[in-house]
């Protein structure tokens, strides 16, 4: 998409691109109606006419709404303008903890503190029925006071205990097979029989 600074979506205004990944491009922006920035998750143009694509952007945006927990970078709202539809979610000050490994090996402590973030950020999300599914270093990202915060929950899957406000009969992992539960799908070992 290579939006350019300046550029506006709804009223947020583009400050610098700070990445892009399989399922989005992301951008600090600067929201003039209250003064801070923020970070917008756009779909990428190819995917915009991709319904499934939509959907699984859509119920991500819904998801990460239903989640409030420390160690989960929040969503603000939803977007729409003429550029796409963007997640505006929380800015993290930070750097990803592929970042930090690339410096050398973390201390046993700080390894710990971040495992143990990590591991009360999913906990809180298990207890919504929500697996994160593409849990890694670059979804991780640790501020400069030590707060961890992880990102990127577009792989999302929904559990039995799911919120039942959240629609997960039209979630793109639950429609396409190989993404089911294994209980939802054959047996692969009385398959192969």
């Amino acid at each position: 998409m290579n939006l350019d600074r300046g550029s506006r979506i709804g009223p947020y205004e583009l400050v610098a691109p700070l990445g892009a990944g399989g399922m989005g491009e992301v951008y600090r922006a600067r929201d003039g109606r209250l003064g801070r920035d923020v970070a917008l998750k756009l779909l990428p143009q190819a995917f915009a006419a991709d319904p499934h694509r939509v959907a699984r952007f859509a119920r991500e945006a819904q998801l990460l709404a239903s989640l409030n927990h420390a160690n989960i970078a929040q969503i603000y709202g939803l977007e729409d303008s003429p550029a796409g539809t963007a997640l505006v979610m929380e800015l993290i000050d930070g750097q990803t903890l592929s970042a930090r490994l690339e410096r050398g090996a973390v201390p046993l402590a700080e390894a710990l503190d971040i495992a143990r973030q990590v591991a009360e950020a999913l906990e809180a999300a298990h207890e919504k029925g929500i697996v994160h599914r593409d849990l890694k270093p670059g979804n991780v990202m640790v501020t400069s006071q030590g707060v961890v915060k992880v990102l990127d929950f577009g792989l999302a899957d929904f559990t039995a205990a799911a919120d039942s406000s959240i629609d997960v009969t039209q979630s793109p992992t639950l429609t396409i097979a190989a993404t089911h539960p294994l209980s939802q799908r054959e047996d692969p070992v009385r398959a192969s029989l």
